[in-house]
């Protein structure tokens, strides 16, 4: 038991904190073996203090005085006096204004030492002999590898976190079946097992990924969007009809059709040309341009022969929701065809917490002279800003429309100059995680903090324009024809780029000894020989770099 009288917090006396705007009493503090500390602040009248807690929790009790309390991330505003409670936790930030003296009696965890002043920012800093405020958080990964371990561990506060991952690759990716009831099971099992709390699930991967996640996080009372919301995404007819509601003036024409019905193409009703592609797919896998009736041969044949893949594990996740009766018939075996949109492509990310959207950042998606293969993704966009204010404005309609919250998104646009059009091209119920690194370089942490801070509910708050580079791109080095790999660029090759171009991640995609046309879930047009991230000072600068690590990445290639 702990008894202090006044003046007998510490051999000398009071530890009393001062500065412009307040003076703190700390009456309990990390030496007395608790694991909050407790403090009787005066906040003085005429002040102005801003609280931004980025390592600890706090709850206060006005006892005297009158002021305001103002939710910075909301806006909302609040009176403060006798009996007014506040409490604050990881994500909030406030400013309290004193109309006149405020006498608050405060505990904050983790405990502080006793001299800690408040940074600029509005935090205290955690002092190493303080016990932690709360355990480290276990947050479960899918497929979690070591390339996004280094952009999770490079958001704030990552070391208040356990990144554990769930799932294997040879369970979620580049599988010939998706088994989705052995997902699930599995999944199940390593939650249940963990020894610890389940505190949030997180992910960046697309199908089955994007769509068993929402399953999962329901099950065990974790933060998610629905099901049924990710899949008026998911499913590309069923978000058409869902978007045809409510921005119908930035949709193309479009239509189901079964891929082996051979009178498909006479029922469409659309003029050539236009898109085909499954009603669930990915990375542009078995979509193609139709110009004529030998386009669409090949794109039935081939279409044909690999839409199963997906056709039977996407029925199965649609049978948990329910659908409306224009959509319940068509499944994952069957195709939409959507008339030519184009122009300027970009992609915004964002976010849905608690009913507010929020788009933190728009890359621009660079196509290859075939126009439909991508060459890079580059950020910042140079879109203009009353284009991108719009295509935010689009994005906000069609998301409360389909009720999705507490989520991250990505949508795809595109906007044409020349008649000042924006079309919405698709929605994905996901951060991108090509873009990761993107953000990483530009504002100094990858959005990876965004799903991080959602799969806790907690509303996130990514840094701006804090990292070392102005520009930053994720290339493509693409190969047009098949052929049989019989050399990628070794270690030298890597430690020659890493030397001319600091900060670049490049991975190789194919491996000695193999076809192109062997390389999963690759486009209908190109193979992707090597992926690459580089920052720059400018656009023309990051040109330049890609320019150089293409001249020191040398591939062998016999055409077949």
């Amino acid at each position: 038991m702990l008894v202090r009288q006044p003046n007998q917090n510490t051999q000398d006396g009071d530890i009393v904190v001062e500065n412009e705007g307040w003076a703190s009493r700390r009456l309990v503090l990390a030496r007395d073996g608790l694991d909050y500390s407790l403090h009787d602040t005066m906040m003085h009248a005429g002040s102005t203090t801003v609280l931004d807690y980025p390592h600890h929790l706090e709850s206060a009790y006005c006892i005297a005085g009158e002021g305001e309390l103002e939710d910075l991330t909301t806006g909302e505003r609040h009176l403060l006096g006798p009996g007014t409670v506040y409490s604050m936790g990881h994500g909030d930030r406030i400013r309290l204004q004193a109309h006149t003296d405020v006498r608050l009696i405060c505990a904050l965890t983790p405990a502080l030492t006793g001299r800690e002043q408040l940074s600029e920012g509005g935090g205290y800093p955690l002092a190493p002999e303080a016990r932690p405020a709360l355990r480290k958080k276990n947050l479960f990964v899918v497929n979690l590898n070591e390339f996004n371990l280094g952009r999770l561990q490079s958001i704030r506060n990552a070391e208040n976190y356990n990144f554990l991952k769930l799932l294997d690759g040879t369970d979620v990716l580049e599988q010939t079946h998706y088994d989705i009831d052995r997902i699930l099971a599995k999944a199940r099992a390593q939650l249940q097992q963990y020894p610890g709390q389940v505190d949030g699930l997180i992910h960046y991967i697309d199908f089955p990924v994007s769509t068993t996640v929402p399953i999962l996080c329901r099950e065990f009372g974790l933060p998610s969007a629905s099901l049924e919301a990710v899949l008026k995404c998911e499913h590309k007819f069923w978000s058409r009809y869902e978007q045809r509601q409510c921005i119908a003036d930035h949709i193309p024409q479009f239509a189901a059709f079964d891929p082996f019905d051979d009178q498909a193409l006479d029922k469409l009703g659309l003029d050539f040309p236009f898109w085909v592609k499954p009603i669930k797919s990915f990375s542009s896998y078995l979509g193609f341009r139709i110009n004529n009736r030998d386009d669409w041969d090949h794109a039935i044949a081939e279409i044909r022969a690999h839409i199963g893949r997906f056709e039977g594990p996407f029925d199965k996740l649609l049978e948990r929701v329910r659908m409306p009766e224009e959509v319940a018939s068509i499944g994952g075996g069957d195709c939409i065809a959507e008339s030519i949109i184009g122009g300027r492509m970009c992609t915004q990310e964002g976010f849905v917490h608690k009913g507010r959207l929020r788009v933190y950042g728009t890359v621009d998606s660079m196509r290859e002279p075939n126009g439909s293969s991508f060459a890079s993704y580059q950020y910042p966009s140079r879109l203009p800003a009353r284009v991108r204010k719009r295509m935010t404005e689009i994005v906000e309609t069609f998301m409360a429309h389909i009720g999705y919250d507490n989520a991250p998104f990505n949508v795809e646009f595109f906007w044409d100059a020349n008649t000042d059009q924006i079309w919405l091209l698709e929605v994905n119920p996901r951060i991108s995680e090509s873009h990761a690194d993107l953000f990483r370089k530009v504002d100094g942490a990858s959005h990876h903090e965004i799903a991080t801070d959602l799969s806790l509910g907690a509303r996130p708050r990514l840094p701006y324009r804090d990292g070392e580079f102005a520009h930053a791109g994720k290339f493509f080095i693409r190969a047009y024809r098949d052929a049989l790999v019989k050399a990628v660029p070794g270690p030298e090759a890597l430690a020659e780029v890493a030397r001319h171009l600091p900060d670049t991640i490049v991975r190789i995609m194919p491996r000695p000894g193999q076809r192109l046309s062997e390389l999963m879930d690759q486009d209908s047009y190109s193979y992707t020989l090597a992926i690459m991230w580089i920052g720059a000072a400018s656009p023309a600068k990051l040109q330049r770099n890609f320019e150089r690590a293409v001249e020191l990445l040398e591939f062998d290639l016999e055409p077949v």
